[in-house]
């Protein structure tokens, strides 16, 4: 089965006989949780019950803690994502999950890590497209980009097009038509997620980006204009990479399976 099974994968499953009855009624209860000691409970049936795949914050844990639950993500579900890793925490990680193993991915730009057993899920036809104002965004579209795809999206990116030089915003959007959402990261003032609202007919989510200085600096300028976007764009906090990968990656999904 699909490794982050949605509710119509379990049924599909049932239905060629992939799954038993019982295996179903249990993946589509959607609450099981996997106790790791007294360190965490991992949502294993999230995918089925919100669409959205578990997935593991890396930041402000214990290291030995972060690989006993990445590796009890892997085991029980086939893959697990991780977010805010340390490079060098991506090290050991993947020589413990090489002895068990698992294979791992590490994203130096996002600090994401995929750990895996399973391949891929498979693409359902929704594209993503994501763009940032500049280079210095990266880093949060990255964390979109990984999530999107873990859900089954193509995505395509234009990076460094924001409005200081809007000439480079329009050829990236040419290359996006028929994306079924957009995420835009910008820092500084954030103008360009209200800018791409206003060219295009598909939702646009605005990631403020903590870069900037002085007063308002490290995103707070970004997250107030978008706030106060005149055109219609839907807004997450300041470099929740994640969050908007997971918002968009809904939408696209919908958009396949004709929930407009």
């Amino acid at each position: 089965m699909n490794p982050h099974p949605t509710l119509r994968d379990v049924l599909n499953a049932y239905k060629s006989g992939d799954v038993s009855l019982s295996d179903a009624e249990e993946e589509i209860q959607g609450f099981q949780i996997e106790a790791l000691g007294e360190i965490a409970r991992i949502d294993t049936g999230r995918t089925v019950r919100c669409g959205i795949p578990e997935v593991v914050l890396g930041e402000g844990k214990d290291r030995a803690h972060l690989i006993e639950i990445i590796l009890m993500m892997v085991r029980k579900t086939g893959r697990c994502i991780a977010t805010r890793v340390p490079e060098d925490v991506s090290d050991e990680i993947r020589n413990v999950a090489a002895e068990e193993g698992f294979s791992c991915d590490y994203h130096p730009a996002a600090r994401a890590l995929v750990a895996y057993r399973l391949p891929a899920p498979a693409l359902h036809g929704g594209v993503v497209g994501i763009l940032t104002a500049g280079t210095s965004d990266i880093r949060v579209a990255e964390e979109a980009r990984i999530i999107a795809e873990e859900m089954g999206c193509r995505v395509i990116t234009a990076y460094d097009v924001g409005a200081a030089g809007i000439h480079r915003l329009f050829p990236a959007l040419r290359q996006m038509q028929g994306a079924d959402a957009y995420i835009v990261a910008a820092g500084r003032e954030g103008t360009l997620p209200a800018v791409v609202a206003g060219l295009v007919s598909r939702p646009v989510i605005g990631v403020p980006v903590s870069t900037g200085y002085g007063y308002m600096g490290q995103g707070e300028a970004a997250l107030g204009s978008m706030l106060q976007s005149c055109s219609v764009i839907a807004v997450v906090n300041i470099d929740a990479g994640f969050t908007a990968g997971a918002f968009a990656a809904q939408i696209a999904r919908g958009a396949q399976n004709g929930e407009d």
